[in-house]
């Protein structure tokens, strides 16, 4: 088993772990009420999902 000759320097682990992101959640609008909403998931303000009714909102 390979084991390393010398300790990683904090710099050196940084740098790495600093590449690391955080994405942004794809957003588009809702067909139907044109509310932005997440890709692929049922609309959070009127219900609809792929044009079906999915959820009941009591407005």
């Amino acid at each position: 088993m390979a084991v390393p000759k010398r300790k990683k320097s904090k710099m050196r682990i940084r740098q790495r772990k600093g590449q690391i992101k955080a994405e942004l959640a794809q957003v588009q609008t809702c067909p139907n009420c044109e509310a932005p909403q997440r890709s692929h998931r049922v609309c959070l303000s009127c219900g609809m999902y792929r044009g079906r009714q999915v959820l009941t909102i009591e407005a």
